[in-house]
C-alpha cells in the first residue's frame, strides 16, 4: 500500500512539471550566434583591409609615377641652353630655380610615401604647401594674372614689355644678327630654292619674322636678301604695314628692326614659358589629388586596423 502511494505522488509531480516544461521552452543557444556574429564582422573587415591596403598601394603607385616627369624636366631645365639670345632677358637664375624647386618638391612628394603612415597629417601638410606655390608660379608663367604680370618675371606681359623696350630690343637685334644663326641659314638654303618655293617654306618664328617682309606687303622675291618692293605696299592705304618701310635688301639689316622680327622673338621664349607654365599646373594639380588620395587610403587602412 505504501509503494502505491508513493508511486502515485510521484506521477502526480511527473504530471505537475509536464506544463512547465511545455511553458518553457529550451534556451536558445547565444553563444553560437555571437560567435557566428563576430565571424561574419571578422570576415568583413578582413574584406575592409585588403580594401584600404590595395588603395594603399595604388595611390602609392600613381603617386610615384605622377613624380616622375617633374625630375625629367628639372634635368631637362639645367642642362638645355636657352633660347636665341635669351639669356640678355636674365631668364637663366629663374630658370634654374625652377629645375632646383621641382627637384625639392620631387623628393617631398616621395619621401612623405614611405613615411605616410607615422605622419599623415603635417606630411600632407608638407607637400601640399609646395605644390600649391608650383601651382601659382604655373598659373603667372600662363599669364593668368592680367593687372600683374607685367611685373611678373617669365609672364607673357613682361615678355612683351622687355622685348618691345627700344634700348634692349637693340641689343637682341645685335644678338640675333652676330651671336645666333640668325638669317644666315635661310641666305645659304635659299641658293638651292626656287623663286616661289621661299615664300612658301615654313620657318621658325624668329626666322620668319627677321628674315623676309611681311607678306602684306606683296612684295617679289628674287633671293633671300632681295625682295622688289611694289608701289602698292608704300601706299596709305590701311592694310599697310609699317614693317614693309623698315624692310631693307642688306642681309645686315633685313628686318630685325621690324614688329614682325620682334614678335617673332616674343612668341618663341613665351611659347616655351608658357609651356613650362602650363606643366607646372598640371603637375602640381595631378600631385594634390595623388596625395589626397593617399592620405584618405592611410587614414581608412589606420581605421581598420582598430
Amino acid at each position: 500500500m505504501i509503494e502505491n502511494a508513493n508511486s502515485s505522488k510521484e506521477a502526480e509531480k511527473e504530471e505537475n512539471k509536464a506544463p512547465e516544461n511545455a511553458n518553457n521552452p529550451p534556451p536558445v543557444v547565444v553563444e553560437d550566434q555571437e560567435a557566428a556574429k563576430d565571424q561574419v564582422n571578422n570576415k568583413m573587415s578582413a574584406e575592409k583591409a585588403i580594401i584600404g591596403k590595395k588603395m594603399v598601394e595604388l595611390s602609392t603607385i600613381l603617386t610615384i609615377i605622377i613624380s616622375l616627369p617633374l625630375i625629367f624636366m628639372a634635368v631637362w631645365l639645367l642642362y638645355m641652353k636657352g633660347f636665341d639670345c635669351e639669356n640678355l632677358l636674365r631668364m637663366q637664375d629663374l630658370q634654374v630655380g625652377i629645375s632646383w624647386f621641382m627637384i625639392a618638391i620631387f623628393l617631398v612628394s616621395n619621401a612623405l610615401v614611405f613615411f605616410r603612415a607615422r605622419f599623415p597629417i603635417p606630411g600632407l601638410l608638407l607637400v601640399v604647401v609646395p605644390l600649391l606655390v608650383m601651382f601659382i608660379v604655373g598659373l603667372a608663367l600662363v599669364g593668368t594674372y592680367k593687372l600683374e604680370s607685367r611685373t611678373i618675371k617669365g609672364s607673357p606681359m613682361w615678355f612683351k614689355s622687355k622685348v618691345y623696350e627700344h634700348d634692349l630690343w637693340n641689343e637682341i637685334e645685335s644678338c640675333l644678327y652676330h651671336d645666333s644663326e640668325g638669317c644666315s641659314d635661310v641666305i645659304q638654303n635659299s641658293m638651292t630654292l626656287k623663286s616661289d618655293d621661299l615664300p612658301t617654306t615654313r620657318f621658325s618664328a624668329i626666322k620668319s619674322g627677321c628674315c623676309r617682309p611681311p607678306k602684306k606687303c606683296g612684295m617679289d622675291y628674287v633671293n633671300a636678301t632681295f625682295w622688289l618692293k611694289k608701289n602698292g605696299a608704300m601706299d596709305g592705304s590701311n592694310t599697310h604695314d609699317p614693317d614693309c618701310d623698315l624692310w631693307e635688301n642688306d642681309e645686315t639689316i633685313m628686318c630685325y628692326n621690324c614688329n614682325s622680327c620682334k614678335q617673332g622673338f616674343y612668341t618663341t621664349l613665351n611659347s616655351k614659358w608658357w609651356r613650362l607654365g602650363v606643366f607646372l599646373v598640371s603637375m602640381a594639380v595631378f600631385l594634390i589629388v595623388s596625395h589626397l588620395l593617399l592620405f584618405f587610403s592611410t587614414m581608412l587602412e589606420r581605421y581598420n586596423q582598430i
